[in-house]
């Protein structure tokens, strides 16, 4: 029994003072909890304070407070436990009836009566006498039933202080951020991003843990509290072991243990992805003490190594462990460890040692980069003043010998340039010599494949592809100037088909094949091309067979094209009577 005294400003209900039932049901209510049969089920607590071991069942403790009316405080209970998930808190009255009242993460933090981290609820002191009051507690990670009797001057006292701590320690929290993100910025290097994510997460868990993130962050959406310690303590995780990967070179210097420190990154992941399934896994919070130790140990192992900054680094991560270690005590209510604000906030105490720790840690390895870079610039100034000497040497022999070629050069350079100027003159009458030459052969082979019979092999020669042939119909149409069919302006542009014109005037754009004996042919324009040469030049007493055969065209097609170039032929007989070798190109424009 816990008696109210003014003297005695605050109390923690612990061991013999508080007893506990444990209902694995889930099924009884108040009315039967405090019936006379379930007097003698109820059990004296053992321990400092009890916790539900049990995530799967609902405890009910009761506990008895001596009102003392002439006390002249007010007096509150607070549950110190801020992630307990249902609290059903039952209070008696001069008559011996109950008032519920119910707490909790599950519930929006608006619904206190104090808008403070804790659950609170403020007792009536207006009676003498001894009062039963009965909690059920129900939550899906272990808690502890940290039940205290405060009176509310040392409540605001010790919250106002609670507070200011927690605000100098998120603030630390934030400035250590904030210069590790300059760091990245300035240098690029992922080891300080890791190492501010690291940091945001730890701060997250924190805040998650001491009820402050359901305070400011998610006020008023409750389920975020079943899941944002989780999430917080797997980012640590996963960001703290990337860190040591990066900041510790482990990949290069020892690579067994990146492979070790990739598998448990691994495992994490898989971890947490079941536990998005099953939120009851979030409890295992003893699970985190393997990445803890994975980096801890690297750590070690590379300072054997001889590498300095990781001694800050060891030091740091041996006070996390240590806190770490504590935590487990509290969970596993280790009976010699004293309860009190050092052993609750131990984590929260070792992270800022760690923290700072591990950025002198950083720091010491700036400097060692600066040292090496130092040592490293100096070993290229001496290499660069001793290739200054040699080449001043090497500039001062190579200067004589330049002087001495130069020298025989210019004596040879003029015997040249007479030379040149010889072979420039003979090579500009060659060059007119190959034009007229090559003019010469181009007439004749044209003049003499109008004249002589000649295979499709040799004839191609002359034609050999489409734009050969385009661009002689485009001279023979247009040999007497552009005129538009549409409104006979002269003034044309290029059309969209080639050697085709477009009249700058109305836009009718004529290929160069209409209005030929060629338009709408389906067959090759070159062997078209060869096709009236062939009758033209047998007089039409070339056979549709015979075309088929050189050609390589079906016979039906030689025979439309070559009856209609005979007609041609038969049209235009007088006019061809004395055209000469270029008479065939009479029958390639239409009238």
């Amino acid at each position: 029994m816990i008696a109210i005294n003014d003297k005695i400003p605050h109390h923690i209900i612990s061991y013999g003072e508080i007893e506990y039932l444990e209902d694995k049901s889930n099924a009884l209510t108040f009315e039967e909890v405090k019936s006379e049969d379930m007097e003698g089920r109820f059990q004296e607590n053992k321990k400092y304070t009890p916790k539900n071991y049990h995530t799967g069942s609902a405890y009910w403790y009761r506990f008895k407070i001596r009102h003392l009316k002439s006390s002249k405080e007010n007096w509150i209970l607070e549950f110190f436990d801020q992630s307990i998930h249902n609290i059903s808190l039952y209070v008696p009255n001069d008559s011996g009836a109950y008032q519920v009242r119910y707490f909790g993460t599950a519930y929006p933090f608006n619904n206190r009566e104090y808008q403070h981290k804790n659950f609170t609820y403020d007792i009536r002191n207006d009676a003498d006498g001894v009062f039963t009051y009965y909690v059920r507690l129900k939550s899906s990670q272990s808690v502890g039933a940290i039940i205290v009797l405060r009176n509310v001057h040392w409540f605001i006292k010790y919250a106002l202080n609670e507070y200011l701590i927690f605000g100098l320690f998120y603030g630390m929290v934030i400035v250590f951020s904030l210069y590790n993100l300059l760091m990245f910025f300035a240098i690029k290097q992922r080891q300080y991003l890791y190492y501010v994510l690291y940091n945001l997460s730890i701060g997250l868990y924190e805040m998650s843990s001491d009820g402050i993130a359901f305070q400011y962050l998610w006020p008023y959406s409750p389920v975020w509290n079943e899941y944002g310690f989780g999430i917080a303590l797997f980012l640590s995780s996963i960001f703290g072991l990337l860190f040591t990967i990066n900041f510790l070179y482990v990949k290069s210097k020892a690579p067994k243990l990146y492979k070790l420190i990739s598998l448990v990154i691994a495992l994490r992941v898989i971890f947490f992805i079941c536990c998005l399934f099953d939120k009851h896994l979030f409890s295992y919070k003893l699970i985190e003490l393997i990445p803890l130790v994975v980096a801890w140990g690297t750590g070690i192992y590379i300072l054997k190594n001889r590498y300095r900054p990781a001694r800050f680094f060891v030091i740091g991560y041996s006070f996390l462990f240590l806190g770490f270690l504590i935590k487990i005590m509290l969970l596993l209510n280790v009976s010699w460890l004293p309860y009190g604000p050092v052993t609750y906030y131990s984590l929260s105490f070792c992270f800022v040692i760690e923290m700072i720790l591990v950025s002198f840690a950083i720091g010491e390895s700036i400097r060692t980069l600066r040292r090496k870079k130092d040592k490293a610039q100096k070993r290229m100034i001496q290499q660069l003043q001793i290739n200054e000497k040699l080449q001043h040497t090497l500039n001062k022999e190579l200067s004589s010998l330049v002087e001495e070629r130069t020298r025989e050069v210019m004596d040879k350079a003029s015997i040249i340039e007479k030379q040149n100027e010889e072979i420039s003159m003979m090579n500009a009458m060659l060059e007119k010599d190959n034009q007229e030459l090559h003019l010469n052969i181009e007439k004749v082979t044209r003049a003499r494949v109008m004249l002589d019979e000649v295979d499709f092999v040799e004839f191609s020669k002359i034609y050999p592809d489409r734009e050969t042939c385009f661009k002689y119909l485009s001279e023979l149409k247009w040999s007497k100037g552009y005129a538009c069919r549409k409104c006979a302006n002269t003034a044309y542009l290029s059309g969209y088909l080639p050697y085709s014109r477009r009249c700058t005037k109305c836009g009718y754009d004529e290929s160069v094949i209409a209005y030929t004996i060629f338009q709408n042919s389906r067959i090759p324009i070159n062997k078209a091309f060869y096709m009236l040469y062939l009758v033209y030049s047998t007089k039409g007493k070339i056979s549709s067979h015979k075309l088929s055969e050189i050609l390589l065209i079906r016979q039906s097609t030689c025979w439309s094209y070559n009856s209609k170039m005979q007609k041609i032929l038969e049209e235009r007989k007088k006019e061809l009577k004395n055209a000469g070798a270029g008479g065939w190109s009479k029958l390639v424009l239409e009238r």
